[in-house]
């Protein structure tokens, strides 16, 4: 590797099928006394490998290696240490405006007099385009092909400057629209478990601009999510620094009890280390229930460390990963290379190998783990499967506020089937997400229960929107291979498209008499989907209700009709032979076992991946110059310059204390990323939507808010635009309202911010515990700083969202330890005023003063979560993008 720098003498040759390769050998820092390499958590060896490897003396000092080789509990929440990923993973929801940053980076560099190809970036990037897809049609055959000519409709400008991305910057590679999920697509085919390159062997890893990232984790390769903004420095060539992190070690010792799915075990999970606290930690499985978990199943759990708080979720190498590259068609060379490398770096797992040292330990027996699902509104808050109805009924009151008791049915007619709707029917019954897809034993099993439903004369009623959306088309050769494609079909789960479709919240619109009959009832109708999110307002906007269940019991609620119904004791409906009950089609574990094994081949996935960058003719199709910089477009609705790097100056300006802020948003605890930038579609009756008629784009082709984040225009009238948003501001109010404080009138969000910026004023958001949990959306930081919010203070904050924040250069403040908005007696109506200076530090306390309409004061201290020095030198920089620019241009 050019420019490489061995300050341990730790450059070691392995032998290896493809011929002798060198490596950095972590075994020499214990060797040199350095540190007790071989009792670290196989993350911080991860970590520890990265530092050694591209330890420079500049960047990355000795100093950084021998702070993670001597990894200790004292240490970890103090000290500042890199991590340098081998690749960066995008999606295309939030990778279209991370290429839109850097063709802006281009623009700007050639206007300060540089050169725009130093944009460009620096380790390998793939895209993959999977969040585009809706389901605007569902229940036939021809749902997949009409889906994906509406996409291609609806997103060819998008798709067009992505072309132009593919063709102009170098290491950027593009998996063309409905090959698969991101995630699914990294497990299966992208990732390589160890990366070879210039003769140096060392660990894959990445950073991806999706909170599930992390389900790369499962495989042995550490990854996690990061906002676009973060990502877009890493594929830059930046390190990503964090303070030493603890890690959270998860013993599983027993086995899955029959008929418990891997889904009922993430749930659980969630649920466990939710209560448990994670947020901002390492989570590490090990313990004797690895050897009894698949290979998939730790895919699953390991996809959702997002839902229980956790950086990673990590599972270290072993004889079940070399198999699952074997079946899922990797080369022998390179599972070769993985078995060899990890071994002699410490790195592979068995079930003999001594339990690391952690932080922290917590235990889970599978065997205690039992069927279940989760909602209403978080992942975390799991339901066991018998008491689902009782459950249900409880929160219709506590919840939503609707009296149980009070008959709300509406008749209803669709294709001349006739039936009543009330309060827990079902709307939208969706086989979605790659957190289950990637998963052959829960899919196989939603195959058998609706082979042996559709054989019992069982049927779902049309009104429930039904979806199959694979997370690549490998999964659907394999259903087909085992004959359980009809019977899905048949039950109205016909595949939709390959992309994320309902879990990111492209469901697309329900039954429009059953719309009609939510109106009129105003009833709380609910959703059923295999996804990892269903936060409110996420899954649809006529959708109350959503529940996260496994891929079979998405279909055995779909053939309930409603989640109030206890399907363990109720039967599912009437066949044509009696009453038929959910155990007695619920397929065995030998069933499925035996199903999974006929159907899986490695050959599926070495001949669908070997045609996925030349198979979509529409994709290939597609014309773009591919010039050095793009040209712009000043009609465009999707793609616009951000105004983030116009003007921007060689140095930054000086740091000037915050004066005279107002509050635009005084939000409660558990505010998402949705709650902040909505990915879903766009409301007629938005400021988004008016910007878009007034550009003459029709409601039809409003596309959503997350395919039109290349436009910033769209996405900064949508900041807090979420139809569940609740602003304390605006009391009575839902959605993205405020109160102009000026006039007391109560206007949207982006208005009062537009009215605040006229008169100069800056503005402050207050919020509650677990501020901006959920997706890596770095339009929810974005939009927030051109609305021109200065800071937020907030009880706690999700890692993603803090990080994005400050690398937008909108300051994130922390009330002390029991504080709330609440609990000082802050109203939102008084002004605020932030003392900064340029000695400001990482974790420095400050106190901020709030003056009352009536002239009282309050004053209150805060702690400043810019965590690192280096996040103190993007925060005075405007943003982490500004900061690159200007050092690169200064070269």
């Amino acid at each position: 590797m050019a420019g490489v720098q061995d300050h341990f003498s730790a450059i070691s040759t392995l032998s290896t099928q493809a011929g002798d390769l060198q490596y950095f050998g972590l075994e020499a820092l214990e060797s040199a006394g350095v540190g007790t390499v071989s009792e670290l958590p196989y993350v911080i060896k991860v970590l520890l490998e990265a530092a050694l490897r591209r330890c420079d003396g500049e960047t990355i000092t000795p100093e950084h290696v021998v702070s993670l080789a001597d990894w200790k509990t004292e240490d970890q929440g103090e000290l500042e240490v890199p991590f340098s990923p081998s690749r960066v993973i995008l999606q295309d929801f939030t990778g279209v405006p991370s290429v839109v940053d850097l063709a802006a980076l281009r623009s700007a560099m050639a206007r300060m007099g540089g050169d725009p190809k130093r944009i460009n970036p620096q380790v390998p990037v793939d895209l993959v385009i999977d969040h585009s897809v809706q389901v605007d049609h569902f229940g036939s055959s021809e749902a997949l092909s009409l889906n994906t000519t509406r996409e291609f409709e609806r997103n060819l400008e998008r798709y067009e400057f992505l072309r132009w991305g593919q063709l102009a910057l170098e290491d950027f590679q593009v998996v063309p629209p409905s090959s698969g999920i991101v995630h699914q697509v990294n497990l299966e085919f992208l990732a390589n478990v160890v990366q070879e390159r210039n003769g140096f062997l060392f660990p894959d890893s990445l950073v991806g601009t999706d909170s599930h990232t992390t389900m790369i984790n499962g495989l042995g390769v550490l990854g996690w999510g990061v906002g676009g903004i973060e990502a877009e420095a890493a594929l830059l060539g930046q390190p990503i620094f964090m303070l030493m992190p603890k890690v959270v070690g998860v013993k599983l010792t027993g086995e899955l009890a029959p008929g418990v799915t891997a889904t009922d075990l993430v749930l659980t999970v969630v649920e466990v280390l939710r209560n448990h606290g994670v947020v901002g930690k390492l989570v590490e499985f090990h313990g004797p229930g690895l050897d009894r978990l698949t290979l998939a199943d730790r895919a699953t759990l390991a996809n959702m460390a997002p839902e229980y708080g956790a950086t990673t979720g990590f599972f270290p190498v072993d004889d079940e990963t070399l198999v699952y590259l074997a079946s899922t068609g990797r080369s022998p060379q390179v599972v070769d290379r993985v078995e060899r490398y990890s071994k002699a770096q410490g790195l592979y797992r068995t079930p003999d190998s001594p339990t690391p040292r952690y932080s922290e330990n917590v235990h889970l027996d599978l065997s205690d783990v039992e069927p279940c699902i989760s909602g209403p509104k978080r992942p975390q808050d799991r339901i066991g499967l018998s008491q689902a109805r009782q459950t249900f009924q409880r929160d219709l009151q506590s919840v939503f506020g609707v009296d149980p008791t009070k008959d709300a049915s509406q008749s209803i007619d669709v294709g001349g089937v006739e039936g009543d709707v009330t309060h827990g029917s079902i709307g939208i019954a969706a086989i979605t997400s790659c957190t289950n897809t990637s998963n052959p034993s829960v899919l196989v099993a939603a195959g058998l229960v609706a082979q042996k439903a559709v054989a019992r004369g069982l049927s779902v009623e049309p009104w429930v929107k039904t979806s199959l959306a694979p997370g690549s088309r490998a999964v659907t050769r394999y259903l087909e291979k085992a004959d359980l494609i009809t019977p899905l079909q048949a039950l109205g789960f016909h595949v939709v498209g390959y992309g994320c479709t309902t879990c990111i919240g492209n469901s697309g619109p329900i039954v429009p008499q059953l719309e009609k009959a939510v109106g009129d009832g105003d009833l709380v109708l609910t959703s059923v989907l295999s996804g990892n999110r269903n936060f409110e307002g996420r899954i649809s906007p006529h959708v109350k209700a959503n529940y996260l269940a496994s891929p079979p019991l998405v279909v055995a609620y779909a053939l309930a009709g409603t989640v109030d119904k206890d399907l363990t004791t109720e039967p599912l409906g009437e066949g044509t032979d009696g009453p038929v009950y959910l155990s007695e089609i619920w397929p065995s574990n030998e069933e499925v076992g035996e199903a999974v094994s006929a159907c899986l081949d490695a050959s599926l996935f070495t001949e669908e991946y070997g045609k996925v960058f030349d198979s979509n003719a529409a994709w290939n199709a597609i014309e773009s110059s591919g010039g050095e910089l793009f040209e712009w477009k000043e009609d465009s609705t999707y793609v616009r310059e951000p105004s983030f790097f116009v003007g921007l100056g060689p140095e930054p300006d000086p740091v000037e204390s915050i004066s005279g802020a107002r509050v635009l948003a005084l939000l409660g605890d558990s505010v998402t990323t949705d709650h902040i930038s909505p990915a879903g579609a766009i409301p007629a009756d938005s400021p988004a939507a008016d910007y878009l008629r007034s550009h003459g784009i029709e409601a039809r082709d409003f596309n959503s808010f997350g395919s039109r984040r290349g436009n910033h225009e769209v996405m900064m009238r949508g900041t807090f635009g979420n139809i569940r948003l609740r602003n304390q501001l605006a009391p009575g109010t839902e959605g993205g309202w405020t109160r102009d404080l000026n006039t007391d009138e109560v206007v949207s969000i982006y208005e009062g911010a537009m009215r605040y910026a006229d008169r100069g004023t800056p503005l402050v958001v207050l919020t509650g515990v677990d501020y901006g949990m959920g997706s890596s959306r770095d339009w929810a930081a974005k939009g927030t700083f051109l609305l021109g919010v200065k800071a937020v203070i907030a009880a706690s904050y999700e890692r993603i969202h803090r990080s994005n924040l400050l690398m937008m250069g909108v300051l994130p403040l922390q009330f002390t330890a029991g504080n709330t908005w609440q609990s000082l007696g802050l109203t939102g109506e008084e002004s605020f005023d932030i003392p900064l200076t340029e000695s400001i530090q990482a974790g420095q306390s400050l106190e901020v003063t709030a003056t009352s309409q009536d002239g009282s004061v309050k004053t209150f201290e805060v702690e400043v979560r810019l965590d690192t020095p280096v996040e103190v030198r993007y925060w005075k920089n405007g943003g982490i993008l500004h900061t690159v620019l200007r050092d690169l241009a200064r070269v």
